[in-house]
């Protein structure tokens, strides 16, 4: 391991210089972050406890893992990003209650049209005009952070599957439910409209800024957002309706627990 705390002068210039030298990672990854946040949260704030984490990185790296220090320091700034806005409670009733009435709007629609609906459909169940519907999209574009943060370059895109993640996950069990869930995810993809497959496949595949996104199919970044933000909701809706009945459907007679 690597530590520099009370080490010789060279060493904290060397520390000091790898700081440095990694900043615009930080920043890099913070802004990314903040893009996906409500406009209360302050991109200082994400920067200030990304350097932290990139600083924990540096400490503790240890090249004998054959991983490199952009790739360590990557998980650790995210990390720490993502660890100061979980104990935040940024996203209002208000916006949650929202959020899930477009998703329960969107589940009506589909078992009532057998197809997926179009968002003059989506505002028509709601009962609002289309300008309000929008407005909603703008409101809840932040929330469910976990679901919306994208992948590194250096990863698969499955940063809307980030949230079934956790220290058992590579059991054999789990292994094949992630895969069942990422069958569900594609065909949710594949029945959405195409500027949002479109929308979808730029922002997390190809990691564009949703201005550049604006740039390419030739509408305004906010409508961009809006787009984003109605596909997120709607892979939601498919997936609460059939994750569910995927996984009832595989459980044993006894109950389906795991040995």
């Amino acid at each position: 391991m690597r530590a520099y705390a009370g080490t010789s002068t060279s060493e904290a210039e060397e520390r000091e210089r790898l700081i440095l030298e990694n900043l615009p990672q930080v920043q890099l990854i913070a802004r990314r972050i903040h893009e996906r946040l409500p406009e209360s949260v302050c991109l200082e704030d994400l920067v200030s406890t990304g350097i932290l984490g990139l600083i924990a990185a540096i400490d503790n790296f240890d090249p004998g893992h054959n991983v490199k220090l952009k790739t360590y320091a990557e998980y650790k700034i995210r990390g720490a990003i993502l660890d100061s806005l979980r104990g935040l409670d940024w996203a209002p009733r208000q916006q949650r209650k929202k959020s899930k009435m477009i998703e329960n709007a969107i589940a009506v629609l589909e078992q009532k049209l057998h197809r997926t609906p179009g968002e003059e459909e989506i505002a028509a169940e709601l009962g609002i005009p289309m300008e309000e519907y929008h407005e909603w999209l703008v409101e809840t574009r932040g929330i469910n952070l976990g679901s919306l943060e994208a992948p590194s370059r250096d990863e698969e895109p499955q940063g809307l599957l980030r949230f079934i993640a956790d220290s058992s996950e590579s059991w054999p069990s789990n292994l094949m439910e992630r895969q069942e869930l990422e069958r569900l995810l594609a065909q949710g993809i594949e029945r959405m409209p195409a500027m949002e497959r479109t929308v979808l496949s730029l922002y997390y595949r190809e990691e564009l800024t949703l201005r550049e996104i604006a740039g390419i199919v030739n509408l305004h970044e906010s409508r961009i957002s809006q787009i984003k933000t109605q596909a997120i909701l709607r892979l939601r809706s498919f997936l609460q309706r059939h994750w569910t009945t995927e996984r009832a459907g595989t459980q044993s007679p006894a109950g389906g627990s795991h040995e």
